[in-house]
């Protein structure tokens, strides 16, 4: 990554694609919340999002003595990723009524994906432009509890997503696999 449009670009690319799984789950979720619970429910999530930021950034860190296309085997997560959620496409899911503590816990326990695509991607950014991919991580984090919000007053959006969300995430999660091997250039 030698631009800052560079780093952006592909900062967005992360986040949008990995957030793509929690985006819909999240907005189930929030079509079943109480209207009093949905800000501490938000902030939960971004809370656990953050989380994530850390610990993406913290392997990077620890993986600073690996090459960095060593970590190109990172790209196995999202590539199982993508195989389950094809496996799985069938599968209805219920969503259940859910607090702030659940939120958090959720976001984290699928944020496998996420782990997988920042790290490397942190690793190969410095600690300069690392600044600039979390900034840009914010920004996309605002932009997603405000949308989710949104659309979450809409069933019929959150309706369409679950039923096409099984079709697409294979796929994202196939192509965040390749930006894995690409970003460490492991091929």
């Amino acid at each position: 990554m030698h631009s800052i449009v560079g780093v952006i670009v592909l900062s967005s690319l992360a986040f949008v694609g990995t957030m793509s799984d929690n985006f819909l789950a999240f907005g189930a979720q929030l079509v079943v919340t109480d209207a009093s619970r949905v800000a501490r429910v938000c902030r939960a999530q971004a809370l656990a999002v953050g989380t994530i930021v850390i610990m993406a950034s913290a392997l990077g860190s620890v993986f600073a003595p690996v090459p960095v296309r060593w970590l190109g085997v990172l790209c196995v997560a999202p590539f199982y990723f993508a195989w389950h959620a094809w496996q799985h496409r069938h599968e209805v899911r219920e969503q259940f009524r859910r607090g702030a503590v659940t939120t958090f816990t959720v976001t984290l326990a699928i944020g496998g994906d996420n782990l997988a695509v920042w790290t490397p991607l942190f690793r190969s950014s410095g600690v300069a432009k690392s600044f600039l991919v979390v900034a840009t991580f914010a920004l996309w984090e605002v932009l997603f509890l405000v949308a989710v919000r949104r659309l979450a007053q809409h069933p019929r959006v959150v309706t369409w997503g679950t039923r096409v969300a099984p079709h697409v995430t294979p796929v994202v999660y196939f192509l965040l696999g390749i930006l894995v091997l690409v970003e460490c250039r492991s091929f």
